[in-house]
């Protein structure tokens, strides 16, 4: 994989992120982006692991943040606020569409029903 490639390429827990950022809208932050990927994956997740991704998806330029402001709950701290650019918006239909193509081959009655 050229770094190019590498660069264009979502892991699944990146794709996570995204998705939880884009569903949150005006309230995503780390704390908030973690508890909505453990509420919908029933997986547990380090808060290290979601600053690390948001770190890498905005080297990645996939995503942007602001910061808030400061509040008394938080000891005067501010929380930092992430949106998805165009770019990672790209990135996530690219993914989802390969996740598509890698889907049609596959027979419907062999997928698992919601419970």
């Amino acid at each position: 994989m050229s770094p190019e490639d590498k660069q264009l390429y979502l892991g699944e827990f990146e794709e996570l992120v995204l998705l939880a950022i884009l569903r949150l809208d005006d309230n995503a932050y780390g704390v908030s982006i973690r508890q909505i990927i453990e509420s919908e994956t029933g997986r547990s997740t380090s808060i290290g692991a979601v600053y690390t991704t948001l770190e890498r998806l905005q080297g990645k330029g996939y995503i942007r943040s602001r910061q808030g402001e400061a509040t008394p709950e938080r000891g005067g701290k501010a929380k930092r606020y992430y949106v998805v650019d165009g770019a990672g918006a790209e990135a996530l239909e690219r993914a989802i569409a390969v996740r598509r193509k890698m889907m049609a081959g596959i027979r419907v009655d062999w997928l698992p029903l919601p419970t």
